[in-house]
């Protein structure tokens, strides 16, 4: 049989038999061929039936690579094809090599530390933005009347523009940090950095003005004859130049290295600036604020003395009087009470948080802070009888009729 099938199979197969070689099978192949040839003769005559309805097709010879496949023919099993899938079809229990952006979720970095997908921007950093652009407005408002009416020009007038230069910056401060964070592709550190100096001076410069107009509130009052011959112009600007420059300075420090660019562990709520700077700013602020506190509360007793004597004085003004004082405990109320609320919880936070806290802290209590720039032109601009007087004619060409514009006194704080 071995035989018999190796003449048959020289016939047939490649190399069996034109080249005067021969193919050996083993044993358990030609076992293997002879169950299989039976097997179909057997069927082959049950398909019959006897009627001879269906011809007997002879069986074509089994070749060693039908039996042993390519390796018995010296020759390697070929690669197999990748199945192929419709698209959206795949195996659901294979999980994608990246997760795609919808899937990560806003605000996700794109692996390998690039800057989020589009459509990631945080909803915080917008409202921040939209906050900077309406203070950059209403303060440059503030500062065009200012320059434009030649009457403003008191030392009073010197600090209330210094306070709307501040928070002009400060709204410019915010929307170009979106801008860095968002628009500029590539990132720059140094775009980075300058748009956190930026913030920082115009902040520092906005507080330190509010402190300078409560020291020329006080001093007022307090040096109420000889106040108009020592606070000269000349001498305002010399002291509001000074101030800036000192706030200019805390604005270079992220640039000049005191950054946690290089070491993200000591970063704090504010980056990129360190956490012993950001608690050194903060207990700046609270100094700050306690020397404002004890300022105000110097000219209320102040206000209060002048409006009794006033009042001994004159007893039929004293009603009169009695209304200007409440009017200016009410103002004092209003100026405390908004620096506190905007900007106490804030530089509390940064004095105990650090950069591995919840963004959402951050965010919620930086917006109030920033918002205080949106209202400091309300309180110590718009509420201005002579700025009022400038902004109708600025608006309108004309001054209503009830429209009261009486001098300032000393009960006014």
């Amino acid at each position: 049989m071995r035989r018999a099938g190796a003449a048959r199979c020289g016939a047939r197969c490649p190399g069996a038999g034109g080249s005067g070689g021969s193919v050996r099978f083993s044993p358990g192949s030609v076992r293997l061929r002879a169950r299989f040839e039976a097997r179909a003769e057997r069927g082959a005559g049950r398909l019959s039936g006897g009627s001879g309805s269906v011809p007997h097709r002879p069986l074509l010879p089994l070749s060693p690579a039908m039996l042993h496949g390519p390796a018995a023919m010296g020759e390697p099993w070929p690669p197999q094809p990748q199945q192929q899938r419709l698209p959206g079809l795949g195996n659901a229990s294979e999980p994608p090599a990246w997760p795609s952006a919808a899937a990560a979720g806003p605000g996700t970095a794109a692996p390998g530390g690039g800057a989020a997908a589009a459509g990631s921007v945080s909803p915080w950093d917008i409202a921040l933005c939209a906050t900077g652009t309406a203070v950059a407005g209403e303060n440059a408002l503030v500062l065009a009347v200012l320059f434009y009416t030649p009457s403003l020009r008191a030392p009073m007038f010197l600090l209330i523009g210094s306070l709307a230069l501040a928070d002009l910056l400060a709204g410019l401060g915010l929307v170009a940090n979106f801008a860095v964070r968002y628009l500029l592709r590539p990132p720059s550190e140094a775009a980075e950095l300058a748009a956190a100096g930026l913030l920082l001076a115009a902040f520092s410069a906005s507080v330190c003005s509010l402190l300078a107009i409560t020291v020329d509130r006080y001093l007022s009052l307090y040096n109420a004859l000889t106040y108009h011959s020592e606070r000269t112009l000349g001498f305002t600007c010399a002291m509001v130049l000074l101030m800036w420059l000192l706030c200019l300075g805390v604005g270079l420090l992220p640039l000049l290295g005191w950054n946690c660019l290089r070491d993200q562990s000591s970063c704090s709520i504010l980056r990129p600036v360190t956490k012993d700077n950001a608690a050194v700013l903060a207990v700046t602020f609270l100094l700050l604020f306690a020397l404002m506190m004890q300022l105000y509360l110097q000219i209320c007793k102040i206000a209060f003395r002048h409006a009794q004597q006033i009042a001994v004085q004159h007893q039929f003004i004293a009603t009169a009087q009695a209304s200007s004082t409440r009017k200016g405990l009410s103002t004092l109320s209003l100026i405390l009470g908004t620096f506190a609320l905007c900007w106490i919880p804030f530089a509390i936070y940064s004095l105990v948080a650090d950069s591995s806290y919840p963004a959402v802290y951050t965010y919620s209590l930086a917006l109030p802070a920033t918002c205080n720039s949106l209202i400091n032109p309300i309180i110590y601009a718009f509420r201005n009888p002579d700025i009022q007087k400038s902004l109708w004619l600025a608006c309108c060409g004309c001054i209503p009729s009830t429209f009261s514009s009486r001098p300032r006194t000393s009960s006014d704080v």
